[in-house]
C-alpha cells in the first residue's frame, strides 16, 4: 500500500509540528488551505489554535462544504485541542456563530481547565495504544462532558472539580484530542490516527471490488 497522503489544515495552530511527526511515521503530508488541497488527502489533522477563529477562516476559504462533504462520506480525521472543538457536535460555551462540524457526537467545554496559566502535562493511559503511558501537553485545553452512544472514550483526565471526564474519543474514523500530542515527542497518537486511515483505504477498496464483480 502506498503511503497515505494525510493534509495539515494550514489555517492556524500548530502545522509543522504535525507534519513533522507524521512524516517520520511515512506519511506524505500537504497544507489545506483551499477546497482544492481537500480533495487529494487520504486524512485531514485539525490542529490546535483558536476555534473560532479557525471557524471563521474555514467560511472565508470556502473550505466549510467540501470539508462537511468528506467529513460525511467518512474521512478519516485527527482534532487536537481546538481541533476537538471543531468537530465536536456541541459546544456549551463557545460563540453563537461558531461553526461546528458534528463529526463526533460529543458536548466540548472550551478552555475548561482555565487560562492559559493553567496549562499542564500529565501522563495518560490511551486505550489501545499500547506501552507507557503517553505525555500529553495541555493548553488552554477543552473537556468532554458528553459522549454519545457511538463513541468510544480512550482517556480520561480529572476536570477541575475532580471528576474525571473523557480528553481522547473516536466515533468511527474520527479521532479526537483534548491535548496536543504534536508538542510531546511521542507519535504513537499519530500511528493510531494512520491505522485509521489505513483501515479506510483498505475498506474502500473492498467496496470498490465487490462492485466491479459481475
Amino acid at each position: 500500500m502506498n503511503a497515505p497522503t494525510i493534509g495539515v489544515l494550514a489555517l492556524q495552530g500548530d502545522v509543522r509540528e504535525h507534519r513533522r511527526m507524521l512524516a517520520g511515521l511515512g506519511a506524505t503530508t500537504v497544507e489545506v488551505r483551499r477546497p482544492a488541497d481537500l480533495s487529494c488527502v487520504d486524512g485531514l489533522v485539525i490542529p490546535g489554535g483558536e476555534s473560532t477563529a479557525i471557524s471563521v477562516l474555514l467560511g472565508t476559504s470556502g473550505l466549510l462544504p467540501p470539508l462537511r462533504a468528506r467529513l460525511a462520506a467518512g474521512m478519516p480525521t485527527l482534532g487536537t485541542c481546538a481541533g476537538m472543538i471543531l468537530l465536536a457536535g456541541e459546544v456549551v460555551d463557545g460563540r453563537p456563530d461558531q461553526e461546528r462540524l458534528a463529526a463526533v457526537d460529543i458536548t466540548v467545554r472550551r478552555n475548561a481547565f482555565g487560562r492559559q496559566v493553567d496549562s499542564f502535562e500529565t501522563d495518560l493511559d490511551v486505550r489501545g495504544i499500547e506501552g507507557p503511558p503517553l505525555h500529553a501537553v495541555f493548553i488552554r485545553a477543552p473537556l468532554v462532558e458528553r459522549v454519545g452512544h457511538e463513541v468510544e472514550v480512550l482517556a480520561e483526565v480529572p476536570g477541575r472539580d475532580g471528576v474525571r471526564r473523557p480528553v481522547v474519543c473516536r466515533q468511527g474514523p474520527v479521532l479526537v484530542a483534548a491535548f496536543h500530542p504534536e508538542l510531546s515527542g511521542d507519535a504513537r497518537l499519530h500511528r493510531r490516527f494512520l491505522g485509521l486511515v489505513g483501515g479506510a483505504e483498505a475498506a474502500n477498496a473492498a467496496a470498490s471490488a465487490s462492485r466491479e464483480e459481475p
